[in-house]
């Protein structure tokens, strides 16, 4: 059976950008190639990769999500990797590849350990972007060192894909009246945040994530 890939001609990414998904270090050529399809050569006006760490059982798993403002639209590209569920499929007792791995002393691993890539871009054009909002956290706020903007923040874009609805029970205003006034309710866009640390993630990205969210905020409503 033929097994040679099929190559396709990807726009070359700037220079700064692929200096940042490659300083991520999560599978930069695979990254670098499915945001650059995406972008289809249009120009970037501002970008921010940003690399996730979680724990997935004894499993250590990174994502890395790139943000790319262009003159007409916002690219949104995410990596992340799993286990191959299909190499897996013969292993008994419901007990995953992953699982069958740490039980079994490695048995499992050759039925299960390639590790499978998904990569998803989505291209949201900037009139449907609904809000850009930053939370930023500051310890010991008394001596807050103006210009600072404190140590982390978590930069929240809404295009309307997925909402938040938060209720709470409605109330008159009379702190003795127990009758039921129904609820009251808020429904805020909550399409993808991204928490960015100064001490984990360092000063830089910290910046970064300040001057994309202030780019992309600029750019709406234009």
């Amino acid at each position: 059976m033929d097994t040679m890939m099929r190559s396709f001609d990807v726009p070359t990414l700037p220079v700064d950008l692929t200096a940042a998904i490659e300083r991520a270090g999560y599978y930069p050529a695979l990254v670098g190639d499915v945001v650059a399809a995406a972008l289809a050569g249009e120009q970037v006006r501002s970008h921010l990769v940003h690399l996730e760490t979680t724990f997935d059982r004894d499993v250590i798993r990174r994502h890395v999500t790139v943000l790319v403002l262009t003159p007409s639209r916002l690219v949104i590209a995410h990596a992340d990797d799993h286990a191959d569920e299909a190499a897996g499929a013969g292993v008994t007792d419901g007990v995953g590849a992953a699982g069958a791995a740490s039980d079994t002393g490695g048995e499992g691993a050759g039925l299960g350990g390639q590790e499978v890539a998904t990569a998803t871009t989505e291209s949201i054009p900037l009139s449907a972007v609904r809000g850009v909002m930053l939370t930023h956290v500051v310890a010991d706020p008394q001596n807050y060192v103006p210009g600072s903007l404190g140590r982390e923040l978590t930069l929240t874009l809404g295009w309307g894909a997925v909402s938040r609805v938060d209720l709470l029970p409605a109330t008159c205003g009379d702190p003795g009246c127990d009758a039921d006034h129904g609820y009251d309710g808020t429904i805020s866009s909550d399409d993808i945040a991204l928490r960015v640390s100064a001490t984990a993630d360092g000063d830089v990205a910290l910046q970064q994530a300040i001057a994309f969210a202030h780019a992309l905020s600029g750019s709406l409503g234009q």
